[in-house]
């Protein structure tokens, strides 16, 4: 789906977030930080026209024609149902005049009251009809502006950077969006349905009055409409504050709850249940407190609204009463200028609610268009092109990598993984290897030097092209809340049912499978929580079997698993990467042992590298840690023996971690 034209310049025109920083978006507004002039959209003071303005892309969409010609048809309807709204106070007025004997001006049709009184009803419906047309019609206008903006969000959130992910709070950003998708139909369709036939309105009342009664009546009402909306938009403003308050208080929350319930387990294992309700009810309590002022602040805006309104149509009645009883006026002219200064409340109440509405919706799509303007960290170049002719062949040549300047990852890495080949790379906890895949699949770029497939820097060609040819089988995999299915398609998702089930085969889960009451269609529940680890492991590998890469990444895909499921899941690892150029990153370094090479990482550097044997004559750091895991190798398989030849009960262990009951 295409944005349309004007809206991708709108996005990138946003202020640019820091990409070392996470957006505000997720955890609260921004707009009292500096640069905050420069955003394109803003629920400041002042800045509500230039919003506005930017947001047109949105009401006029340049590339839906048929669009354009609903909005055009809309204001017709809204122009002709105001024309009629502002004339049907007339035969009120005409009636009231043929009921009290003074409308012997009126046509002959017209005298009988009572076809006066079904002429002002029938104006009336009419007035009603236009205006439900008018929303009939632009309807589309409003749900496209929505389903553009919530996909513009869905794919810049995708395309934005792993650090900006790690970073981010689920619950916040969800309920941005949510408030956010809602704030634009909200501003689409009132400033033009309501915004731009308010104005009219107005001005044909005003053309009215004076031709009907005179200047000062027009004076007077000018004054009572300028004060109105002074003290409409003065208050609106300040409540604007509290808007955002309510806001940030309403992510907050949403924030709490869903990061507790994506962690129940855990709130679960340390019986923290009560401490998690105090948080949310924290965060609650303030939402209440924000809440609250909103309520309270409207009420007073409506009844100062009231107050204005209320002395201006006395002052223009009154005026009205004593021409009556000077002789200069009648009942009838008495009766209209009481309507229309009903009908002119109308319009003047809704001035007050389409500013407040406006303005509300600019502070709820703030945040969102804050989102939109936080940039890709990582871009593919002007003109890049895919990877060409893959191979497989990856090298690293004198890499520096940090994440942040003061605390270097990698300090000049530099390997060859020929094509077809394997490579391992160990190393103690915080060594630096899984950056080695993340660098790889450029999910960051690198600080210095280069990282190469087939001779191609992998910044020169586009990240499309780099993914598709990289498979990857991580230590904890996290699976789509589908079927089992969906889950295997997604490394190929027009890969037929046959290849499917193929790739289960391969991936030794397909007996599993087929042993479940819906087979391939059998739900896997939340981050996949209703397999065990081993099962949810040999998903990853259908997966990525199914995917078919020249080039596969084993990040320590079997650690979290015990020693006898690791030992299953190696030998559907070791077939699949048959062929194929394998970058395996590991912590058991028995998983490691027929690697062409292995490369040992130091604090970010290369300590040793050679293959098993090699390593272990040179009696350095792979050999320490080869003697310690083979020490804890030997104690474990000491204790499952003496467990099985437990008689008496005496040795008692529990279920491994990834087990799960038969159902």
């Amino acid at each position: 789906m295409a944005a349309d034209c004007g809206q991708e310049k709108l996005v990138t025109d946003q202020t640019a977030t820091p990409p070392h920083k996470p957006s505000g978006a997720a955890s609260g507004s921004q707009s009292n930080k500096p640069g905050n002039s420069r955003k394109s959209v803003s629920a400041d003071e002042g800045n509500t026209l230039t919003t506005l303005a930017n947001l047109w892309p949105y009401i006029w969409p340049c590339a839906r024609p048929d669009l354009k010609q609903r909005v055009l048809l809309a204001i017709f309807a809204l122009v002709i149902a105001k024309v009629v709204t502002v004339l049907s106070p007339y035969f009120f007025a005409w009636a009231t005049d043929a009921l009290t004997g003074e409308g012997a001006d009126l046509p002959a049709f017209l005298v009988a009251p009572v076809m006066l009184v079904l002429a002002y009803n029938a104006a009336r419906v009419l007035a009603v009809a236009f205006n439900q047309v008018r929303d009939a019609l632009f309807a589309r206008v409003g749900q496209h502006a929505v389903r553009q903006l919530a996909f513009m969000t869905f794919r810049h959130l995708h395309q934005l950077s792993l650090r900006f992910h790690l970073a981010r709070r689920t619950g916040g950003l969800s309920r941005v969006i949510e408030r956010g998708v809602k704030g634009i139909e909200s501003i689409v369709r009132f400033t033009i349905l309501n915004g731009i036939p308010t104005v009219l309105e107005f001005a044909i009342m005003a053309a009215v009055i004076w031709y009907q009664f005179g200047f000062w009546y027009v004076v007077i009402v000018a004054v009572m409409i300028v004060a109105y909306v002074w003290f409409t938009i003065k208050t609106s403003n300040w409540r604007i504050g509290i808007r955002r308050e309510m806001n940030d208080s309403d992510t907050d929350a949403n924030s709490k709850a869903i990061d507790s319930l994506l962690n129940f387990e855990t709130v679960k294992y340390f019986g923290n249940e009560a401490m998690e309700a105090e948080r949310f009810d924290v965060s609650m309590e303030k939402y209440e407190r924000a809440a609250t002022r909103t309520w309270t602040s409207l009420a007073w805006l409506n009844f100062g609204q009231a107050v204005i309104l209320g002395l201006g149509m006395a002052a223009c009645m009154g005026l009205s009463a004593k021409a009556v009883l000077a002789g200069e006026q009648n009942i009838g002219d008495f009766v209209l200028i009481n309507a229309l200064l009903m009908q002119i409340s109308i319009p003047l109440n809704f001035i007050g609610f389409l500013y407040r509405e406006i303005r509300q919706g600019l502070a709820d799509i703030e945040s969102m268009f804050d989102l939109l303007g936080v940039p890709a960290e990582i871009e593919d170049k002007p003109g890049a092109g895919p990877l060409k002719a893959v191979e497989g062949r990856i090298v690293f040549r004198d890499v520096h990598f940090h994440y942040d300047p003061d605390r270097p990852i990698l300090k000049g890495i530099d390997f060859e993984v020929p094509a077809g080949k394997t490579v391992a790379i160990v190393g103690p906890s915080g060594a630096g290897k899984s950056t080695i895949s993340r660098l790889l699949f450029r999910f960051y770029d690198v600080t210095g030097g280069a990282v190469e497939i087939d001779g191609q820097d992998v910044r020169d060609v586009t990240q499309d092209s780099v993914r598709h040819a990289i498979g990857m089988v991580p230590q904890d995999t996290v699976l789509f809340n589908d079927s089992i299915a969906y889950n295997i398609r997604y490394g190929r998702p027009g890969a037929s049912d046959e290849d499917v089930r193929e790739a289960a085969r391969m991936a030794q889960i397909h007996g599993f499978i087929e042993n479940l009451p819906q087979g391939y269609n059998s739900e896997v529940g939340e981050r996949g929580l209703k397999l065990s680890g081993g099962e949810k492991q040999r998903v990853a590998i259908a997966r990525t079997i199914l995917k078919s890469p020249p080039i596969l990444i084993l990040d320590e895909a079997t650690s979290a698993l015990d020693t006898h499921t690791e030992r299953e899941i190696q030998s559907a690892l070791d077939e699949v990467s048959q062929n194929r150029t394998t970058l395996v990153i590991a912590h058991r370094l028995s998983t490691v042992v027929n690697a062409d090479q292995i490369i040992v990482l130091e604090a970010g550097e290369i300590a040793e590298r050679g293959t098993h044997p090699e390593l272990l004559s040179k009696g350095g750091l792979y050999a320490s840690m080869w003697a310690r895991q083979r020490e804890a190798d030997e104690a474990e398989e000491r204790l499952r023996a003496a467990r099985e030849n437990d008689d008496f009960g005496i040795v008692t262990r529990g279920q491994t971690a990834d087990y799960v009951p038969a159902k």
